[in-house]
């Protein structure tokens, strides 16, 4: 049990980092801002700080729901694996998430919507490949 809570958390934090940072380098690579501390912050009328740390315990409870539930239930490699979880918080984001916050469906309402879409893409299939990798290290 020891070892399920210590993957969780070395592969929520982890993978969650490195969501975060490709998101927060999006305007670099010519993508919209995603600064999401700030984005659930602000729907949440909360200071920022509180934003990050909601986005960090989401990947985390994300990271414990793909290791104790859906790990095992996909194919390939264990970035494989983390890949195809991955699909589930973003179609998650897109069409639960985002209206919530005003975005409209996959962004719909927001000025540049297939590039809004296209980089939490990314950055949710960054969180899996890094989450899968992860997982599998320390899991095995």
């Amino acid at each position: 049990m020891n070892k399920n809570i210590t993957s969780i958390l070395k592969g929520g934090v982890l993978a969650t980092a490195a969501m975060t940072l490709l998101m927060l380098m999006a305007p670099i690579m010519g993508m919209p801002e995603m600064n999401i501390g700030e984005m659930l912050a602000g729907f949440m009328h909360l200071p920022v700080a509180l934003g990050w740390v909601m986005h960090f315990m989401i990947g985390t409870i994300l990271a414990a729901s793909h290791l104790l539930f859906w790990k095992n239930r996909f194919p390939g490699s264990e970035i494989v694996k983390g890949l195809l979880f991955s699909l589930i918080p973003f179609f998650i984001a897109q069409v639960v998430v985002m209206p919530m916050m005003g975005a409209g469906i996959f962004s719909m309402n927001t000025p540049l919507p297939m590039m809004m879409v296209m980089g939490s893409l990314m950055g949710h299939l960054f969180y899996g490949a890094v989450l899968g990798a992860v997982l599998g290290a320390v899991t095995k």
